[in-house]
Order: C-alpha cells, then sequence, then structure tokens
C-alpha cells in the first residue's frame, strides 16, 4: 500500500497515527504530497485533489481519512479503533465529528489567513474560530467519558488539537478546556504520536 499524505495534515497525521499504532505502518510506503503544488498529479488518485489517500496493490484508491482509517482497522486483529458494540461505535464517530469539524474550522483559518490582507474576511474567520471554541467546550464538558478511550474520535480529536497547536498557536485553547489540556498531554506518552509531530 501506498499513502500519499503531507506532514502538516491533520487528516493524514489521523492515518499515521492509526496504521503505526496497529502495526500496520510496515505495509505502506508514505508518499509525501503536496496538494497545492499546481503540478502535482494527485488527482489521479483522488479527483478531488485532496490528502490523505490510500493506494491499494490493485492500484485503486481510498480517500479520506475517516474512509482511510477504517479500512486499516479492519486489517489487524489488535485492539480496534472502530468499536464493535453499536452504542460505543456511534460514540467514537461522533467524537470523530468533533474532531475532524475542529480541523475543518482550523483549516479554514489558516487558508484565509493566507489570502491578500485585502480579500480576507474577519468575520468568516470568527465563525470558525467560534466552531472550533464550541466544539471544545463541549468535549470539555464530556471529557469524563474519554478519559480512557482509544478510538478514532479520540484520536480526531487530538490530532485536530495537534493541527490547532501548530497552525493557529497564538489562540489559546487550554485555558477554556483544562481537562482536555490533560488529556491532550496523555498522548505524548506514544511513541507513534511523537513520530507523527508536524514540524
Amino acid at each position: 500500500m501506498q499513502l500519499r499524505y503531507s506532514a502538516v495534515s491533520p487528516y493524514a497525521r489521523k492515518v499515521c497515527c492509526l496504521a503505526m499504532a496497529t502495526g500496520l505502518w510496515s505495509r505502506i510506503t508514505p508518499l509525501l504530497t503536496n496538494p497545492w503544488d499546481e503540478s502535482t498529479d494527485l488527482s489521479r488518485d483522488n479527483p478531488l485533489g485532496k490528502i490523505p489517500v490510500l493506494i491499494l496493490e490493485d492500484r485503486s484508491s481510498l480517500y479520506d481519512s475517516r474512509v482511510i482509517c477504517e479500512y486499516l482497522d479492519s486489517l489487524h486483529q489488535e485492539h480496534k479503533w472502530f468499536p464493535q458494540d453499536a452504542t460505543a461505535r456511534w460514540s467514537a464517530l461522533r467524537y470523530q465529528a468533533l474532531g475532524d469539524g475542529i480541523a475543518d474550522a482550523a483549516v479554514q483559518c489558516v487558508i484565509e489567513n493566507r489570502r491578500p490582507l485585502s480579500q480576507q474576511s474577519p468575520q468568516w474567520r470568527d465563525r470558525q474560530l467560534a466552531a472550533m471554541q464550541r466544539a471544545i467546550q463541549t468535549i470539555e464538558l464530556q471529557c469524563e467519558e474519554l478519559q480512557n478511550a482509544q478510538h478514532i474520535g479520540a484520536l480526531a480529536i487530538v490530532c485536530a488539537l495537534g493541527y490547532w497547536d501548530f497552525r493557529l498557536p497564538e489562540i489559546d485553547w487550554r485555558g477554556q478546556a483544562p481537562q482536555l489540556a490533560q488529556y491532550y498531554a496523555s498522548w505524548s506518552q506514544h511513541a507513534w504520536w511523537l513520530a507523527t509531530m508536524p514540524e
């Protein structure tokens, strides 16, 4: 398998972490890809022109981190990141939606910040930041439920927060969510988390 990815993408990081944590990384050839490069052939593997993309042995492709992660989780017999129990599964998927939503809004803020100043919309950026803050406040209120969780939702949340720290360090989220900050810090013990830190 080949993985087209960017080292700074929170979605690609989610895939890389899961692949490493499940012992599947050795079966994957990583292909660093810049989706913003006008000469990239990324659309050959994903018509949406986005990363990550997992290219399978038969040259077919899977795209969107949610799809790739679930596929990878089906290939091993260790701890499952997508719970089998229906109640636990829907809870994990709900948290994944919150985590990916934080990442989506953060990416929009970064893109907005890169526009020429005359074209930037403070209202659009504020809307994204408000969504991010509401999401972490919601997670903070439910943090006890997350304390011992190691599922796809928890992984999506910490990857989104890692991206927030990397791209928007001037906006403090820890002050609003101290329990979540402690939970996030607990992930630093994992070798695969440290190995995927963006630079």
